[in-house]
């Protein structure tokens, strides 16, 4: 066999092929070096920023900061609604594996109740899960204490302490102050809506009822943040920053506590309501609606079983001061005579003669007086003083229901007051439209004649019915009621501006005088709530009225024994105090309580004598009649029979 070539090796081209390949090498490895300078040029230079706030973001968290609700005060600087320290247990579901486990092992430990724990499954579908749910609203110490020491053993789970809106008085202020509770979907959906969602970021309760609702936006306040480092389990370690939240405003309201409590003591055991207005600037110094009910059990969450027992036929989360719709009965008939005297329908010196009925011509029917005899002559003043029924039905009758329905318009009836609080009624005035849109009926002759008492379809509330009587001690200026006062600011109150609708202008200035002056009669000379301001230290003037709820028949005679307790009368009054310069101007409703005079009057003279208790007035001489002394005639029975023709 040949032997094996010997290959001479070609030293240059291996030198070559050497130095290409170090060249590629030396070349990749410079543009490796490259990349990775540039990136880390990208990373720590040119997105430094963004990503430090994201490793920040590991470690700082921004968490915003409730502001202090704002405090409420009464006009006397009394504390009403404060704000106390509570502790609730929180869940963050996004920090927590086994949610469901985690929930059933602290019922156990702490025992929760199973309505509680089916409130927060049913408030967490609507939080998001990085968000904190309440599990527990208000714990106790005890329960604080025994979870702190086993708090290492559930990561996502804190007891976080905040305050919490407490009324100290309670009941007595609910249908004033109303109260805070939970906030849910839908206040979310109005906060979002209205772009405050923001500002209640860590804000647990929201104005329900009431002031705390209608002046939300002055008594929560703003937010404020704490920036914080945690650690790798979220816990905090340290404050970073904080921007602290700017406290709501405190507010002093008109309300006087004293005459507050004084109207609770006295309708203890009755339903109805009373209202109290300065007719100098509108201030509203007492609003009570009875039956209440203890505005603290909304704050912190309310059970259903406690929720069940306010869910009565008496009512008691109704606000019948502001929302009760009544008959007005007698208590408008002095401003359907002032009506009278300035359409001159009627003068001060127009009298009839009252045998106890009252007949249109050709009609069958009989309208008869709260008094079967009668009251014998009457003129406009004697008519109110006693409340004489048939005077008002001729009135009415005259008037007619345009002239009727246009002035007491004015007065406020049929609309709204403008008192700050949202649960308000307007009420009904009739008039021939209204009736048709609302009932789908015509309007009748003997319809106007029951308006001429506050009967048919007339409804008014007793804000309205006390407003319109500082319309009237006014003489037409008309003062918008309201609750608040104004804001505290640097201990001194900064008092708001008096809000007034355009004034009522009348004709004749001295009709004003006979209406009053007759106000004046039925408490201190002859009138219907003489009995009930005897020996009164200050002077007062009124109105009673007894509101028939339902009809009864020409040849039948009123009963309550034979009426179940609903049917019964409603007893009202108006009135103000001391007649020559007015302080305070009220309204009673009791809800079947029989007689104005006799249940709701005597109501009226407790607020009064409790509102001028620190006050002396000069020794009062009682003002003589104005109206005439009318000489009693021997007439036929058929000629005392006041018979109207029709037109």
């Amino acid at each position: 066999m040949p032997s094996p070539r010997i290959l001479i090796k070609d030293h240059s081209a291996e030198a070559n092929l050497f130095a290409r390949r170090t060249f590629i090498g030396l070349l990749v490895v410079f543009v490796m070096i490259a990349m990775v300078l540039t990136n880390l040029y990208y990373l720590q230079i040119s997105r430094f920023e963004d990503y430090q706030t994201r490793a920040d973001g590991n470690r700082i968290k921004v968490l915003p900061v409730a502001p202090n609700r704002g405090l409420i005060y009464d006009r006397n600087g009394i504390l009403l609604a404060e704000n106390r320290p509570v502790f609730s247990l929180q869940v963050i579901p996004e920090e927590i594996d086994d949610l469901e486990l985690t929930i059933n092992t602290l019922s156990i430990l702490l025992d929760i109740d199973k309505e509680d724990v089916s409130d927060f499954y049913r408030d967490l579908k609507g939080t998001r899960r990085f968000k904190p749910v309440n599990l527990i609203n208000r714990l106790k110490p005890k329960e604080v204490a025994l979870f702190s020491a086993q708090q290492h053993k559930y990561p996502g789970i804190s007891v976080e302490a905040r305050l919490a809106r407490y009324y100290p008085y309670g009941s007595a202020l609910t249908h004033v102050i109303g109260y805070v509770a939970k906030i849910n979907k839908k206040d979310l959906q109005k906060l979002s809506e209205a772009g405050f969602e923001a500002n209640y970021a860590a804000t647990y309760d929201i104005g329900k009822r009431g002031i705390e609702k209608y002046h939300e936006e002055k008594l929560h306040g703003k937010v404020g943040f704490q920036e914080v480092e945690v650690n790798n389990q979220g816990r905090i370690i340290r404050i970073l920053d904080f921007s602290p939240p700017a406290p709501g405003q405190d507010i002093v309201l008109n309300i006087d506590m004293e005459l507050q409590q004084e109207a609770e003591k006295a309708f203890a055991g009755m339903k109805g309501s009373v209202v109290a207005i300065d007719p100098r600037d509108g201030g509203v110094l007492a609003l009570y609606s009875s039956p209440s009910y203890d505005p603290n059990l909304f704050v912190h969450g309310i059970s259903s079983k406690n929720y069940k027992k306010l869910l009565t036929t008496d009512r008691p989360l109704f606000n019948r001061a502001t929302q009760g719709q009544y008959p007005p009965a007698s208590t408008v008939k002095p401003l359907l005579a002032l009506t009278g005297l300035e359409a001159k329908v009627i003068t001060p010196e127009s009298r009839i003669y009252d045998v106890g009925k009252y007949k249109l011509k050709n009609v069958e029917r009989e309208w008869r007086d709260h008094n079967p005899w009668g009251h014998g002559w009457v003129d406009v003043t004697k008519a109110i003083e006693v409340s004489c029924d048939i005077f008002f039905y001729d009135l009415a009758y005259k008037l007619g229901i345009d002239r009727i329905s246009e002035s007491m318009y004015e007065f406020g009836f049929g609309d709204y007051t403008g008192i700050d609080l949202h649960e308000e009624a307007d009420g009904i005035m009739p008039s021939r439209g209204i009736v048709k849109a609302l009932f789908n009926l015509p309007w009748y002759i003997g319809d106007t004649i029951n308006i001429g008492i506050g009967q048919s379809y007339w409804t008014a509330t007793p804000v309205q019915l006390t407003q319109s009587i500082v319309t009237l001690v006014n003489r037409g200026r008309r003062i918008i009621p309201q609750i608040i006062r104004g804001n505290m600011q640097k201990d001194k109150v900064v008092v708001q501006a008096i809000k007034e609708r355009r004034p009522i202008a009348i004709k004749d200035e001295h009709n004003w005088d006979i209406v009053l002056d007759a106000m004046y009669g039925t408490v201190n000379r002859k009138g219907s709530a003489r009995n009930a301001f005897k020996g009164t230290n200050y002077t007062s003037a009124g109105k009673t009225g007894t509101a028939q709820l339902v009809s009864i028949a020409a040849d039948e005679k009123y009963d309550a024994s034979k009426l179940s307790k609903k049917n019964h009368d409603n007893a009202m009054y108006v009135g103000y105090a001391p007649y020559d310069k007015p302080q305070i101007v009220l309204s009673v409703v009791l809800e079947n309580a029989g007689h104005g005079g006799a249940q709701a009057a005597p109501i009226a003279r407790k607020m009064m004598d409790n509102y001028f208790k620190d006050q002396t007035f000069p020794e009062h001489q009682v003002i003589e009649y104005l109206g005439q002394e009318l000489e009693e005639l021997k007439l036929t029975q058929t000629e005392l029979k006041p018979v109207v023709a029709q037109p």
